[in-house]
């Protein structure tokens, strides 16, 4: 059962109280740091009273919404210092786009470094016609790109810079990415440990082939200037070159192939 404490509908009495007390304080501490107090407060004494109504503590999830980035690290930072029950992240009220995006992705990185949290949630506001699945996807990226979790292969590909003008090479690593999404139903079934596979779409000689060799399978595409063709990596060694106009349907087949014979033994 997750038992949820929102910041901008606390107890009236509890903040009354503890307002009170802070203010007789010695050394009183300052608003931001008794909004916090409080909600950790509100947060066990809920927690207290579900565990003397019979609720077991194994089932209890607690959870405080801010909206503030350094407010929910705090919060956060308290409740695992002073309690032992699972936690549940989540920044609400974190915006539209790639605002709520980076504020989440900035507070639940800190906490998950630290060891803090047992479950995650990402809220977006959700844009005119939006995708809802955009917060699980987000959410999983955040696993997956610190190393916790594993959900899909991931697309590691060049910035833009003076070198990756090609149309070519910002197509192909969109559209591999998509394609990506689009087989795992299928391979997470058929191919277990798929979801950790690294595929690189790189859009020049400079960092290509490096990074190509680093990922489980990589290309890399001609960049502004350079010759037509796209060498391909496959564990590290150098597979083939591709060149004309069906480079992403080849390199396509070349990734099918490679999840078949280097997952499907498993």
């Amino acid at each position: 059962m997750r038992i949820g404490v929102n910041w901008g509908s606390l107890d009236k009495g509890l903040v009354a109280r503890m307002m009170d007390e802070n203010a007789r304080a010695a050394e009183p501490k300052d608003a931001d740091e008794m909004t916090r107090e409080i909600m950790v407060a509100s947060a066990l004494d809920s927690a207290a009273r579900a565990e003397a109504l019979g609720l077991p503590r194994s089932r209890i999830v607690l959870s405080c919404k801010m909206s503030g980035v350094q407010d929910l690290i705090g919060v956060y930072r308290l409740l695992a210092a002073r309690s032992d029950h699972a936690l549940h992240l989540g920044l609400t009220e974190a915006g539209i786009g790639s605002k709520g995006i980076v504020a989440s992705t900035a507070a639940l990185a800190v906490l998950l470094q630290e060891g803090i949290g047992d479950t995650i949630r990402i809220s977006l506001t959700p844009e005119p016609g939006g995708d809802r699945a955009q917060e699980v996807r987000v959410a999983q990226e955040i696993l997956q790109t610190m190393g916790l979790r594993a959900f899909s292969p991931l697309v590691i590909a060049c910035p833009g810079c003076g070198r990756t003008t090609s149309t070519v090479f910002q197509s192909l690593a969109q559209d591999i990415q998509s394609y990506l999404r689009e087989r795992m139903p299928e391979w997470r079934e058929r191919y277990p440990g798929v979801e950790a596979m690294q595929v690189a779409v790189m859009g020049c000689v400079v960092n290509g082939p490096g990074e190509s060799r680093h990922a489980n399978i990589g290309i890399s595409l001609p960049g502004t200037g350079e010759r037509p063709a796209a060498p391909v990596f496959v564990d590290g060694e150098k597979f083939t070159t591709l060149k004309g106009e069906g480079i992403a349907d080849a390199f396509k087949q070349i990734v099918d192939e490679y999840v078949r014979t280097r997952y499907g033994s498993q």
